[in-house]
């Protein structure tokens, strides 16, 4: 006999708070100049990216979170 799967109720309240603190609601520009933005269309193409900003995001998040833990607070 099969055993059925019991998932854990979770709250509605918790999920669309959850949803609303992902939103993404503040806009930042950034301007590149002929070669970078050539070298950023090259990426694209040949890693067949859909989506430049989600790459520039998770770039940027990605040096940013990195800088952050290798520069953490010390007691002493």
């Amino acid at each position: 006999m099969r055993r059925t799967k019991k998932y854990a109720v979770v709250d509605p309240d918790y999920l669309a708070k959850q949803k609303e603190s992902l939103r993404r609601k503040y806009r930042k520009s950034v301007l590149f100049n002929e070669k970078e933005l050539a070298a950023i269309d090259e990426y694209c193409s040949h890693f067949k990216v859909a989506s430049r900003s989600a790459l520039i995001r998770q770039a940027t998040m990605e040096r940013v979170l990195s800088a952050l833990d290798e520069n953490h607070p010390t007691l002493f």
